[in-house]
């Protein structure tokens, strides 16, 4: 038989519609919440972008742009993937092997390089690229050996030319021009020639595959990969964007953490919020439902009204809220593009999946939140449900109680954890403290609400008659109390953590920073310094010392037992000698002697930990591009997080890098003049300032979340506290007609709003802190940095989010008793 929704529950929610907008806030937060988080986790999983430079080759095959990691064994055997910091690239062996194949017409090597013309970038290629890229020549002809082909304004055939490459300047004849586009100037050379000027003999970016006439891609496609085995991915269609570099890869990676990773905290979150609300409104009802037990209302009979309620108000709540969720997950994808993390040909999916997910999550939410609130009222007798509608009942739940403590238990055994271990093992353990204590007080919320209510309550005795009432009144409504600290609770622990974390490292990264840099000028380029400029650096007039800076990350194994992954670190490669190195950079190194011989590197101590090795182990290390290496360790220092947390050899780097030449030159001594000619110049308090920058964009990404986390928990605090107030209209007309003046009664719920802020301020900041503590002693070895004003403000912010919450629905209830 179909279930027809009963009158009860119609008639409800429409004469009663207050009782539940409540809960429709809830539930439609929750929506917005889970479908801007599912649209960025679907677009994180199916994000693509067209090719542009092989837009014209239709079979391309390149190396694998992720680095791929084994960890564990057996069952617990795990494998990830990293995506490089620089291009992965193939050995230029398998361009024949590639062109031999049957329906091919012709495989042609393809590298890119910077190369500099009289101070300008100019970005180089092999000429065969112009097969698939579209170029003509305007003039002249397809470069020889020693000839170049150019498309920069003022070049003619037959001019002399000098172009400065990774081994130095050198001349060559301009054999052809083609018409100039906009950007960078471009140049061709003969393929051989580019790949041997590329910095990386014998190795290319990719194989573009050209078919014959009538053969189709996906053929072409299936013989290129029979021909290189496993040497080589072979692309078709949008996947040939994974050939031109790892940003793609990036972005993937990033939207699928904030859909995935975040996404689930936060649907957590909300579901939790959400449930708790329902549980509320339906225990708001409880005098309404003793009323239905005492005439002969079955239990089966208020389980359905109760559902059919949540029917009701679920569907439509998740529906409304999936609109504001597809405009979030809309403005945070564009300013995710916005900042360069989302390359711009990468569009946002929304489909329905998200969608219906959402809706799914509040109406599950709801009938299960309501379930769970409707098995008291719907079995007790009637007798007894009268007398409990009257007076709150604060039972020990057996099982919200052993699971709340469980809870409670692992966190402080995570927390103990965190605080005993290092490097990312620490702050691995720090997350769970959060979500742990988390659940530990939405599952002893009565209990936690009656320990503050008797703590903070302490002082309003001595305050006068409202102040005590507030207290008697928080003492004896636990329930009502918890509901309302709950969610203020998640709003500061979570927004604490995620915000609290960053300021903490970028304070470490600048102290670190000022206490390090001990050189006088620092000359820098963002395309790169000529390969000469470090020796003419060192001959200026007053220099001391100067050396050479190659800045890059690599991947480095951290983790411990069958849980190890690759962490990108920042490097830098050396030109110059250990001694030089120490007169500019103070690295503080801890273990160990600075050297800078080939197959040797220092790492910062945190890392070291991380990574499990120390001072003369070997560790296995991914370059740039993906090669493994194992260089010796030879120190390990202490302010890697404010400089480079892996400092070695620059010759070690430099065939592993698009661009191998150096990035920035530091000196001691020497005048602004003498270096001027260099590049661009910064003294050791304008570098520093750059590189904060740099960190203040890096961090957006954690403001952001702690905002939209923050800011659903603030407004279902806010909902709550309403909800808790309207209910209160009796109460509040009974104080009224025995005496009490509305001053009196207004002060009285100031001071329960202000009990409520405090206690979830307090909880919330003390779960912040032990999650923090551990977390930064991992990271950096320091103790966290609360900015005063920061925190000042999240403080204020619930306070007068609080009070304006309580007072507003207050006075509009005590004039509706008037």
């Amino acid at each position: 038989m179909a279930y027809v929704p009963n009158g009860l529950a119609r008639a409800a929610v429409r004469f009663k519609p207050a009782a539940f907008a409540g809960t429709f806030v809830a539930l439609m937060m929750a929506s917005l919440i889970v479908a801007a988080c599912g649209i960025l986790l679907e677009t994180g999983l199916r994000a693509s972008a067209p090719p542009e430079r092989y837009a014209g080759a239709p079979v391309v095959a390149a190396a694998d742009q992720s680095a791929h990691f084994v960890s564990g064994s057996g069952d617990s055997r795990s494998e990830s993937n990293t995506p490089l910091p620089d291009q992965a690239r193939l050995d230029d062996s398998l361009v024949a092997k590639a062109g031999a194949v049957p329906g091919a017409r012709a495989a042609v090597p393809d590298v890119t390089f910077p190369v500099h013309s009289g101070g300008k970038d100019v970005t180089a290629h092999g000429w065969g690229s112009t097969a698939f890229t579209g170029e003509k020549l305007t003039a002249g002809r397809a470069p020889q050996p020693g000839e170049v082909v150019l498309a920069a304004p003022g070049a003619s055939v037959g001019d002399r030319t000098t172009l400065t490459t990774a081994d130095g300047p050198r001349g060559f004849r301009v054999s052809g021009t083609v018409k100039a586009q906009q950007g960078a100037p471009t140049a061709w050379f003969a393929d051989a020639e580019a790949v041997r000027l590329s910095g990386h003999p014998g190795r290319v970016d990719a194989i573009a595959v050209l078919p014959k006439a009538g053969v189709p891609a996906d053929t072409l496609k299936s013989q290129v990969a029979h021909a290189l085995g496993r040497k080589a991915d072979v692309h078709t269609g949008d996947d040939r964007s994974a050939a031109e570099g790892s940003e793609l890869a990036y972005a993937k990676e990033l939207l699928t953490a904030l859909g995935g990773s975040f996404g689930g905290i936060a649907a957590l979150t909300a579901v939790f919020t959400s449930a708790g609300t329902v549980a509320l409104s339906v225990g708001q009802r409880a005098r309404e439902y003793a009323l239905l037990r005492a005439i002969g209302t079955t239990p089966r009979q208020i389980r359905r009204t109760i559902a059919t309620e949540t029917l009701l108000v679920a569907p439509v709540a998740g529906a409304v809220g999936v609109l504001p969720g597809i405009a979030l997950a809309t403005w945070w994808f564009g300013q995710l593009k916005e900042k360069g993390a989302v390359p711009e040909a990468v569009d946002l999916s929304v489909s329905f999946i998200p969608l219906v997910s959402a809706v799914g999550v509040a109406v599950l939410t709801a009938l299960g939140a309501g379930y769970m609130a409707a098995r008291r009222p719907s079995r007790i007798k009637p007798g007894q449900a009268l007398s409990e509608a009257s007076v709150e009942r604060v039972p020990l739940g057996w099982i919200r109680t052993p699971l709340g403590i469980a809870a409670a238990v692992g966190g402080a055994v995570f927390a103990g954890f965190a605080a005993h271990n290092t490097g990312e093992d620490a702050a691995n353990a720090a997350l769970g403290v959060v979500m742990l204590f988390m659940l530990a007080v939405a599952l002893l919320g009565p209990l936690v609400a009656r320990g503050c209510a008797a703590l903070f309550g302490l002082p309003l005795r001595g305050a006068g008659a409202p102040a005590a009432l507030a207290a008697a009144n928080s003492r004896t409504n636990a329930r009502r109390l918890a509901s309302a600290i709950t969610p203020i609770v998640l709003a500061m622990a979570f927004s604490s953590v995620l915000v609290f974390m960053h300021t903490s490292e970028d304070r470490v990264a600048a102290d670190q920073q000022r206490a390090g840099i001990t050189a006088d000028h620092i000359v820098t380029s963002a395309s790169g310094l000529a390969p000469g400029a470090v020796t003419k650096a060192a001959n200026a007039d007053g220099v001391t010392s100067a050396v050479g800076l190659l800045k890059t990350s690599v991947l480095v194994p951290v983790g411990s037992g069958g849980d190890r992954w690759l962490e990108s670190a920042s490097a830098q490669g050396v030109t110059g000698t250990a001694a030089d190195l120490a007169k500019v950079q103070d690295l503080e190194v801890e273990t160990g002697a600075l050297r800078l011989g080939r197959g040797e590197i220092a790492v910062d101590a945190n890392l070291a930990r991380s990574a499990h090795v120390k001072v003369g182990d070997r560790i296995d290390i991914r370059l740039p591009d993906g090669t493994k290496a194992a260089p010796k360790i030879v120190a390990t220092y202490g302010r890697g997080l404010g400089l480079s947390q892996a400092t070695l050899p620059a010759a070690d780097l430099k065939q592993h890098v698009t661009s191998s030449f150096t990035t920035e030159i530091w000196t001691k001594g020497g005048s602004e003049r003498a270096l001027a000619g260099l590049g661009t110049l910064k003294d050791r308090d304008g570098y520093a300032t750059a590189q904060s920058l740099d960190r203040e964009l890096n961090a957006w990404a954690n403001t952001t979340m702690a905002a939209v986390l923050g800011g659903f928990a603030a407004v279902a605090a806010v909902n709550t506290l309403v909800m808790t107030v309207l209910d209160r209209r009796r109460e509040l007309g009974t104080l009224r007609l025995i005496g009490s003046t509305r001053r009196q009664v207004m002060r009285m719920i100031r001071w329960e709003a202000l009990l409520v802020a405090c206690a979830g301020i307090v909880i919330g900041s003390a779960i912040a802190l032990a999650t923090l503590v551990p977390m930064m002693k991992g990271l950096t070895g320091e103790s966290p940095y609360i900015p005063p004003l920061t925190y000042g403000s999240f403080v204020g912010t619930v306070l007068v989010l609080g009070l304006a919450s309580a007072t507003i629905p207050a006075r509009a209830a005590l004039k509706s008793a008037a």
